[in-house]
Parts: structure tokens; sequence; C-alpha cells
């Protein structure tokens, strides 16, 4: 965020860029003590033993309907935790309480009662400042709309949340050319989003996820705006994400998107009606399948 006049005024980078605060952020230095995004983890544990990153107890979310004192729950006592390195889907039909609970973990949202841990920290009463500082350091997120900013290439657009996290440009650009390489995007570098198939612009948000080297990644829909084809090479990608040990947390309405992943948990008015493993499958090297990858004419 920008200062002008005394008074906070958000650019239209920013907008764009959700949770990413000019003035309280991490220096580079920070950063380069996580492990890095850009290549896989030397040793990935499997799920069941990896330590836990994210973990929400007795999380209830209590809206009152507008003009009124009628309250609505859209989530009651929730309790789960989320394991290092573990794919997990999130489904359940409009209403159930999936989107609310998505907002929370991306800390978008609070809490009315219990907790949510991310990282060994309780996020659920922080400030809202260091909510978005929190946003900006330790969650990565995948929109179905891609939510791209359209004036900017591809490389400006993954340099933008760099910017905000105070990293030299230099070191911003060699990271972003980077991040692109391994999403397949080397030869669209100076493209636009409108140039740009939606297979590729979802590259790009993949790619723009992994930038702060996120202790989570949050996607939401992220075949829904793609037809079949590449909506599976978009998958392809995260299995191989997964399997450098990222974790990720898709909100999906696809059975065959559920499938995929390690774990599927499914909501209905607020509750957890089901969380089920399933048996794991493996997965292509990241940038595999590309045949999609053509600019739109």
């Amino acid at each position: 965020m920008l200062r002008k006049g005394g008074g906070a005024v958000k650019t239209e980078l920013e907008v764009q860029s959700p949770g990413l605060p000019y003035d309280s952020v991490p220096r580079h230095s920070e950063l380069s003590n996580q492990r890095s995004a850009l290549s896989p983890q030397s040793s990935v544990l499997s799920p069941q033993h990896s330590s836990t990153v994210a973990a929400v107890t007795n999380l209830s979310k209590i809206y009152c309907k507008p003009g009124t004192t009628v309250e609505v729950a859209a989530l009651r006592s929730i309790n789960i935790d989320f394991k290092e390195g573990e794919y997990t889907a999130i489904m359940g039909a409009s209403g159930s309480g999936k989107s609310t609970l998505m907002n929370i973990l991306g800390c978008l949202d609070k809490p009315t009662h219990g907790s949510y841990t991310l990282g060994g920290q309780d996020v659920s009463a922080v400030t809202d400042d260091d909510l978005s500082e929190i946003r900006s350091r330790k969650i990565g997120f995948i929109f179905q709309n891609f939510n791209l900013i359209q004036q900017l290439t591809v490389l400006e657009n993954l340099e933008v949340p760099m910017f905000y996290l105070g990293i030299p440009p230099a070191k911003r650009r060699e990271r972003a050319t980077e991040l692109a390489r391994r999403v397949g995007l080397t030869e669209r570098l100076d493209h636009r989003p409108t140039q740009l198939s939606g297979g590729q612009q979802q590259r790009v948000c993949i790619a723009r996820a992994m930038v702060n080297d996120p202790l989570i990644i949050l996607a939401d829909e992220p075949t829904g705006a793609l037809d079949s084809k590449t909506g599976q090479q978009i998958l392809a990608l995260f299995d191989e994400l997964v399997a450098t040990g990222r974790t990720m947390l898709v909100v999906t309405h696809d059975p065959g998107v559920a499938a995929r992943c390690h774990r599927v948990i499914r909501l209905h008015d607020g509750e957890i009606v089901s969380d089920e493993r399933n048996a794991p499958t493996p997965s292509p090297s990241l940038g595999e399948g590309r045949g999609e990858g053509e600019a739109r004419k």
C-alpha cells in the first residue's frame, strides 16, 4: 500500500494482488531462509509422516443476514489439519461452507469462534494488517478466472508480488524467468494475458502462486474455466508441485479433480460429512504435456 498525503492509497497492482502490503513485508534476505521455490525439495516425506502446516480447531463462522439480527452459521465447529506435502480437495454443494473455509484458510477472513494455526502461528485473532502480511508471506493463490493484470506481460505479472515483498529488480527478473520456465512459458515471457490461451494464463497463475515460497497453495476451481484437455494438463502441473513437497488445497465440484488428490473432504451445511483418503497415483514432470500451449490467434 502506497502512502499519499498521510492516507492509504491502493495502487492498481495491489488491488489485483491481494495480501501484498508494501509497508510491512519481509525483505528478500528473510525469504532466502525458506526452502527454494525454484527447485524440488531434496527429501519429501509422505503426508502421513509430515509435519502439520495448517490446522483449524472448533472453527465456526457466523454471519448476520443484512438488515436483520438473523444469524446464519456458514461453518460449525470444524476440525481439520493439513500435513506438509498433502494434496486435499474440498467439495460440497453451493452453500456448504467450502468457500467460507477457503477464505479463512487464505487469511481473507477470520473465524467467529475457534482457532486457525498456520505454520505454527495462531492467526485467528491477529490484526488485519498482520493478516495481510501473513497472507503475502505464507500463502499462494490460484484463481479460476486467473486475476492477471491485463496491461502487464507474463514476466511482469510474476514480478508484481516480488515487488511488494521488497525483492531487488534483478533478483525479481531472475526468479520470474525461472518460474515461467518451470511451467513451460519460456517462449511467452513478453506476452500479455490477452495473447495467451486459458491454459497458458493458468500456468502464469501457478508460477505466481510460488513466488513467495508459500507454506500452502489454495486453488479455487482451477480448471473451471478450461476445456477438459487443458484442465488435465494443469492438474498434471499440480501433481508435480505436490511431488516436490508443496501443500495444496483445491476447491472443486469435479470428481475427476478430487480423484487425483491424496484426500477429499466433503462439507454439507457447514459441517464435515466425510474425510477420506485416495490411493496415491504417479505424477508427470513439471511442464510435461504442454500440447495446449499455443497463443490465441
